[in-house]
């Protein structure tokens, strides 16, 4: 009910509300993922803001609540597949961080939906542009985040 009130008043103010989304992507994997569906012309919405590290393992939970709490609709961790990291055991971290995320989001009241881990290979290009299209239509159900600032354009 109060996620339709806010995509009524938004659409009353005449714009057209699309979400923003944050997504931490391992250099190795999921960032080179991002890469290749972007050089294979792949049709993405422009709902995806991209930060390249180094591995999925070294995202502190700090920086998806920072995210989430400047405004992000959504925050998205990426990496290698389980077994494949380049630093051993990085993504087997990301997932404990992960587990600990999810209760922390749904202590400060918000859709769980608003934090998602994905593993994605370099050769998975189409793959992440599935991803992007499946997250970018899932916030748009769950509506607006209630810290949702301004980005600029």
């Amino acid at each position: 009910m109060e996620n339709e009130v806010r995509k009524e008043s938004a659409s009353s103010a005449g714009e057209e509300w699309e979400p923003k989304i944050l997504a931490f992507c391992c250099n190795w994997c999921s960032y080179a993922g991002a890469d290749a569906a972007g050089l294979e012309r792949r049709q993405m919405p422009p709902t995806f803001r991209v930060v390249r590290v180094m591995c999925s393992g070294r995202i502190d939970p700090a920086f998806v609540l920072l995210g989430l709490l400047e405004g992000a609709d959504a925050v998205l961790i990426t990496g290698c597949h389980i077994g494949d990291c380049h630093y051993i055991d990085g993504n087997y971290k990301a997932r404990n961080r992960y587990e600990f995320l999810k209760e922390f989001v749904d202590e400060l009241g918000l859709e769980p939906e608003r934090i998602g881990l994905r593993w994605i290979s370099a050769s998975e290009g189409p793959i992440f542009a599935d991803m992007v299209r499946e997250v970018t239509e899932n916030v748009k159900k769950v509506g607006p985040s209630p810290f949702r600032r301004k980005w600029k354009k």
